[in-house]
């Protein structure tokens, strides 16, 4: 979990100036929060969550406490595969966390018929990670999306136009199940190389093999 840490300075002619910091790892932020109040130049901090969210620094405490027990520190690889003559998607998704001090890694797949395009299904790849977030208990944090699609990505970065109407409902369906989570997403686009686990799932999800695990790693 990381903080921006809102600063309010004041001089010994009592001037007050306000800074920020860049965001960095929540305990590096407390250490540097002690260092400031030592200064005597501090009027108030703040502590401003990923989400956007201001705290005091007690409640930024008390949150990053409890989002030790939950998912964080979240990064997501998503595929999906397109079968011409089935009119079927295999979708893969795998999403690496940290949970109670562990790091850990779910791996998962599904085959979704009367799909009608490789883009399709690279959308519905996606909606269907987000699915995998919200049965986890993922909330109001920021995570990070990868995979090889430069158009699901850059269309949901709002970087690229899109003009396909069904195209456009995953887009809705995607972004209304982000802000319902409360999750603020990061948008990276990957070469099919560095994608290969999640196209695997999607591949063994199209010959019938169905695949959930979930493991420390």
């Amino acid at each position: 979990m990381k903080f921006q840490i809102e600063w309010h300075y004041k001089s010994s002619k009592q001037k007050q100036l306000t800074f920020y910091s860049d965001f960095t790892d929540a305990n590096e932020a407390f250490i540097i929060i002690g260092d400031l109040e030592r200064t005597g130049r501090t009027k108030e901090i703040y502590l401003i969550s990923e989400d956007g969210q201001r705290w005091t620094v007690k409640e930024a405490k008390k949150l990053f406490e409890e989002v030790q027990t939950e998912p964080h520190d979240i990064t997501v690889y998503f595929d999906g595969g397109f079968h011409h003559d089935l009119q079927a998607a295999g979708l893969g998704a795998v999403i690496y966390f940290t949970q109670n001090g562990f790091s850990q890694r779910i791996r998962v797949n599904t085959q979704l018929e009367q799909i009608e395009s490789n883009n399709e299904s690279e959308y519905a790849a996606f909606y269907f990670a987000v699915q995998q977030l919200e049965e986890m208990g993922v909330h109001h944090i920021q995570v990070t999306f990868k995979g090889d699609s430069q158009v699901v990505l850059n269309q949901l970065a709002g970087e690229w136009p899109c003009f396909e109407e069904i195209f456009n409902k995953y887009l809705d369906r995607i972004e209304d199940k982000l802000q319902e989570l409360g999750i603020k997403p990061i948008y990276e686009p990957i070469s099919r190389k560095d994608n290969e686990e999640a196209d695997q799932l999607a591949t063994q999800a199209l010959q019938g093999i169905a695949i959930s695990s979930r493991k420390r790693i």
